[in-house]
């Protein structure tokens, strides 16, 4: 029995706690999601899956179901350490193909950078499997102006939390994540 998402939406949260491990729980409550068995998976947007609202998702899961995600996360007790956490999304012209999902976990970046930085990385890793050629370095805008002229990649986009660590050294958790819905 296959199990491919029809659906999937993206959501994000922050927690701060003296415990590093409720930081995360917080984090997952911020994001709506802590109700839920997470299981981690790879990067692959389903063929044909929709893109969702968080409400919408969230209305068709049960507390305790087991549900899969891409989830990346970051957490620090430094006081004032910009931490970030990104899920990119790239989806192919052709409906019919898989696109990619990209996690990214980075200090020092804030939303906007973190965020452009996963959105590239997933639309670099569909491109190449497009046969799109790609210049690394060139710039995430100079890249993006190639994706619509190649008219294969229709959407490419990104969900980023940031966030300053707790100026009193608590744990800070920044959760990015991709939950898919198999329904």
């Amino acid at each position: 029995m296959a199990i491919v998402p029809k659906k999937l939406f993206l959501t994000k949260g922050v927690g701060r706690h003296k415990e590093h491990l409720s930081s995360f729980e917080l984090a997952l409550r911020s994001a709506g999601i802590a109700q839920y068995n997470l299981v981690h998976v790879s990067s692959i947007f389903p063929p044909g899956c929709k893109v969702i609202t968080k409400t919408q998702g969230i209305s068709l899961l049960t507390p305790g179901q087991i549900v899969y995600s891409v989830l990346t996360r970051n957490s620090t007790n430094e006081p004032n350490r910009l931490i970030s956490a990104s899920v990119g999304l790239a989806i192919p012209q052709d409906r019919r193909q898989y696109g990619y999902l990209s996690e990214h976990a980075a200090f020092g970046q804030n939303e906007k950078i973190s965020g452009d930085y996963a959105e590239d990385l997933a639309a670099t890793m569909l491109s190449s499997t497009l046969g799109i050629d790609l210049d690394i370095d060139k710039s995430f805008d100079e890249k993006k102006e190639i994706w619509k002229i190649s008219g294969k990649i229709v959407r490419t986009a990104n969900i980023t939390q940031s966030a300053a660590g707790d100026k009193r050294g608590l744990w800070t958790t920044v959760i990015a994540a991709a939950v898919l819905i198999t329904d």
